[in-house]
């Protein structure tokens, strides 16, 4: 017996009978041929108890039931003439029904026995209404009538009774809402993992962030969403075994009258009657009309298609899932990261633009015995049809006046982060009543910026020049700083990136002395209440104590020219120099830390790519640069995009060779002033 930590304590005082102990449901995993959620709804009804004996009890019922009631390949026959002598027989098993006009009356389709026909009353089908609608798990009850049997083209299989497995409850959503108030956002995250039978304790922030992304599509209309990563992640366990409201479509294959109308019968297809809809093994996609992948498309930009003349709409969430065969750096070196993408979509940027999230798969960690749960989780029934009834809100009104986006994100761009952050805030508060603090805010907000710039990413390589400025931005509160959203994969400490940096922070390019090669540093400088400087480096280079004072002197007494009615001295400022080269002492980097200190006052961010050099004396004076050919080249290996150089540099650098003046943008500044001027983002 487990012992019940306080996750599990507070799940069982807010939410008694709708938890289940998620080690349970493994005991019965691919035993009998039903989805998780089938076990979890009938180890919710007997084995809902933190008490071992009944749990015992319950689990010897569950087992009896489900050898008793599911048809295993090759029983067919078995439990047909069960029902023919006993008169009826109990089944756990997905029934459809459809109107047959010609006899004015309904017949329920039961797959596992290979029936299609069977007799079923409308006061049944009124009361279970989704049975008509792509169909639900439910314990029937089958009565055989010989006498029917003997009439010609008689139905003698006829449904007596049926109880649903999925839940039939509907304001699950209150009882949720009502639990969720007794947990805090990180107990919450835990107790969510825990509910899909993952144990977070011992994954870190962004494993956390991603098995979350991947639950969006659930709570949110029309959300589409890419997932591409290694194999053995859980990718497809999600949609197939945890929700009845999800449909896995397996290898791909997909005809249009299946995933959207059927033209001869009007019949509705998966995106109407499912709440996601997810490809398996995307790289085969293909459907069996030349205008499938447009049909989608369309779809996945405004919800409808078109039947004729008749336009429908539908809520189905698009999901396409798929392996990488080699690893990320890998991917990006040989082409983009939509590559294991079918040709018909791989390269196209308007498919791509439909994509509201990509879900980084690398982030994911592989399902192994140590990370799955042996605690209580909610039970997928219960949890499914909170986030089916989710879908009808939105929380993209808490965006309003708190979160201001970037110039870099279009309309598409701003439609699909909206959609993210409102269905992970679903997600950390299912009653959206609490107040949303500016962290749990900024949180949603980081994830869907990373999430849907990954999309804009691979877009600008395959070469679109309407895709080329991929820095995303966000500023909270109507004063807040610019804040730039990066995706990792992108990202190498020893490299230059092409996003602006945080306000405070700084690249630069130390020219070196007698004693030190040249190098690349990063100055990172914090401004808070207090006075003077504070370098947190020990100990403090001699050659970058000097250059920190030269520039505190020049802030201080030029500070009207450089930060406007901002009094420097009433600022405390915490800096601190990481090196990036066996380059140690930090010489000469005056005007880079000038240019830190002022950008740590009036909030705004450096330009992305940009590597500043030079020294400032205590008279204001900008010093010679004795080697500029050799840091224009360092500039350039690093991959700097600019390199912003004293004016008195200019001469010498027309020994730069050709082929390192076409790599890199040189821009030159006369004095202090100037740097600054065109070192900020504009």
């Amino acid at each position: 017996m487990i012992e019940l930590d306080e996750i599990d304590q507070k799940a069982v005082s807010g939410l008694n009978g709708f938890l289940v102990r998620k080690d349970l449901v493994r005991t019965f995993s691919r035993q009998f041929p039903v989805p998780t959620y089938v076990v979890e709804f009938l180890l919710g009804r007997y084995c809902a108890s933190t008490d071992q004996e009944e749990i015992e009890e319950g689990l010897e019922i569950v087992q009896r039931q489900l050898k008793s009631r599911t048809v295993k390949a090759g029983e067919e026959e078995l439990f047909k003439a069960r029902a023919k002598e006993r008169g009826t027989v109990k089944i756990i098993d997905l029934i459809t029904a459809r109107l047959d006009a010609r006899r004015d009356s309904y017949v329920a389709t039961l797959p596992s026995l290979g029936l299609k026909d069977v007799r079923i009353n409308s006061e049944l089908v009124t009361k279970h209404e989704r049975m008509l609608t792509g169909g639900f798990y439910a314990e029937i009850s089958l009565s055989y009538d010989a006498a029917i049997a003997q009439e010609s083209s008689g139905r003698p299989f006829g449904v007596e009774s049926l109880r649903e497995i999925q839940l039939s409850k509907r304001d699950v959503l209150d009882d949720l809402a009502s639990a969720r108030k007794n947990f805090t956002r990180e107990e919450w995250t835990e107790f969510l993992l825990r509910s899909i039978g993952i144990e977070a304790k011992d994954l870190d922030e962004r494993q956390k962030n991603a098995l979350l992304l991947r639950m969006v599509p659930f709570v949110e209309r029309n959300f589409n969403m890419v997932e591409l990563g290694p194999r053995g992640t859980g990718k497809s366990h999600l949609f197939q075994q945890v929700s009845p409201y999800a449909h896995l479509i397996s290898g791909g294959k997909a005809t249009v009258a299946r995933m959207f109308v059927h033209m001869g019968t009007g019949q509705r297809g998966l995106v109407c009657q499912y709440d996601v809809v997810c490809f398996d093994e995307v790289s085969g996609i293909s459907f069996d009309q030349k205008d499938g992948v447009n049909i989608l498309k369309g779809y996945m930009e405004s919800g409808e298609f078109s039947r004729g003349k008749e336009s429908i709409r539908a809520d189905g969430s698009i999901v396409l899932v798929g392996n990488f065969d080699v690893d990320v750096e890998h991917q990006q070196r040989i082409g983009h990261l939509f590559g294991p993408l079918p040709p018909e979509m791989r390269d196209d940027t308007a498919f791509m633009d439909r994509i509201h999230a990509y879900l980084p798969g690398w982030d994911v960690p592989k399902i192994s015995k140590e990370i799955l749960t042996d605690h209580f989780g909610l039970v997928s029934d219960f949890l499914s049809e909170c986030w089916s009834q989710l879908r009808k809100q939105t929380r993209i009104n808490q965006l309003q006046n708190r979160v201001y986006f970037g110039g870099a994100l279009s309309g598409r761009d701003t439609n699909a982060v909206n959609k993210t952050v409102s269905g992970l805030l679903k997600l950390m508060d299912p009653g959206g009543n609490a107040e949303l603090s500016d962290e749990d805010l900024e949180w949603a907000v980081r994830i869907a910026m990373e999430a849907r710039r990954r999309v804009k990413e691979q877009q600008k390589r395959i070469g679109a020049a309407e895709f080329r400025n991929t820095h995303f931005s966000y500023v909270m509160g109507e004063e807040g700083v610019e804040k730039f959203v990066s995706t990792p994969e992108l990202q190498s400490d020893n490299s230059i990136g092409g996003d602006p940096l945080e306000p405070g922070q700084v690249r630069a390019i130390s020219p070196g002395d007698a004693e030190d090669h040249p190098g690349l540093y990063r100055v990172e400088i914090n401004e808070g209440p207090g006075s003077g400087v504070k370098i947190l480096n020990k100990p403090v280079p001699p050659a970058f104590r000097e250059s920190m004072g030269f520039a505190e002197q020049n802030l201080y007494s030029r500070s009207d020219q450089l930060v406007g009615d901002k009094d420097p001295r009433h600022h405390e400022f915490t800096v601190q120099l990481r090196a990036f080269d066996a380059s140690k002492s930090g010489s000469k980097l005056g005007v880079a830390v000038l240019i830190a200190l002022c950008t740590a006052l009036l909030k705004k961010s450096v330009r992305g790519g940009l590597i500043v050099v030079g020294e400032i004396n205590l008279g204001g004076s900008i010093e010679p640069v004795h080697n500029p050919v050799t840091i224009a080249e360092i500039a350039v290996e690093k991959g700097a995009a600019a390199l912003l150089i004293p004016v008195s540099c200019r001469r010498q650098l027309f020994d730069l060779s050709d082929e390192m003046a076409t790599k890199i943008d040189i821009q030159f500044y006369a004095d202090a002033q100037d740097a600054l001027l065109k070192a900020i983002v504009e």
